[in-house]
């Protein structure tokens, strides 16, 4: 489990091509994330929770199958790209955030950026389907990150949600590079889901 909380921004070193086309192999250079990891770690790249299958000097490899590049925005990772990171919480740690399993439920786009003094307030157009799980002061994960939702669309219009991006989330994750058409991965409340589902089984 994630709390939403980056405890580093990484950098993409080298993107291969699995064997058959299966999936991408990522090499992403994180000294503060790799301290004390072990290969079978999981790591949380970009809201994406991924295996640690080798360590490097300062840096770790894994591996996204095709079935995660078709749904979250790591296909679009080339080198250079930076990418938010989160070990996993420990039994012992601070809970800071919010929930986070790492399970992406789909991928928004940035549909504007407005300055609010040293600020950013950011609006997100997602897919129709994930609306109804997003409540306005309630919290979501983009890219990894949880941030407080602070306005959502309407009965009838399509799905979008703004959120306040402030200067240590600018200055400590990757969002403060957003900008108008950008792709996000988006994790929705489980919390919401949970009560959706258990709603549908008692009709």
């Amino acid at each position: 489990m994630f709390t939403g909380i980056v405890t580093e921004v990484g950098l993409v070193e080298a993107v291969s091509l699995s064997p058959n086309e299966e999936g991408h192999g990522l090499t992403i250079s994180a000294p503060a994330t790799v301290a004390d990891a072990t290969v079978g770690d999981s790591i949380a790249v970009n809201g994406v929770c991924l295996t640690v299958t080798a360590l490097l000097d300062g840096g770790f490899e894994c591996h996204a199958v095709a079935e995660t590049l078709d749904r979250t925005t790591l296909r679009f990772l080339s080198v250079g790209s930076l990418v938010n990171l989160e070990r996993p919480m420990s039994a012992a740690g601070r809970f800071d955030g919010h929930v986070v399993q790492g399970h992406v439920d789909g991928v928004g786009t940035v549909a504007e950026v407005t300055e609010e003094g040293g600020a950013k307030r950011i609006r997100i157009a997602i897919p129709d389907e994930l609306s109804r799980y997003v409540v306005e002061k309630g919290s979501i994960a983009i890219d990894g990150v949880s941030l407080t939702v602070t306005r959502v669309s309407g009965p009838g219009e399509s799905g979008w949600f703004e959120v306040v991006l402030i200067p240590h989330t600018l200055a400590n994750s990757g969002l403060g590079a957003v900008s108008a058409s950008t792709k996000v991965n988006l994790e929705v409340d489980i919390f919401a889901k949970y009560v959706e589902r258990m709603l549908e089984m008692k009709q």
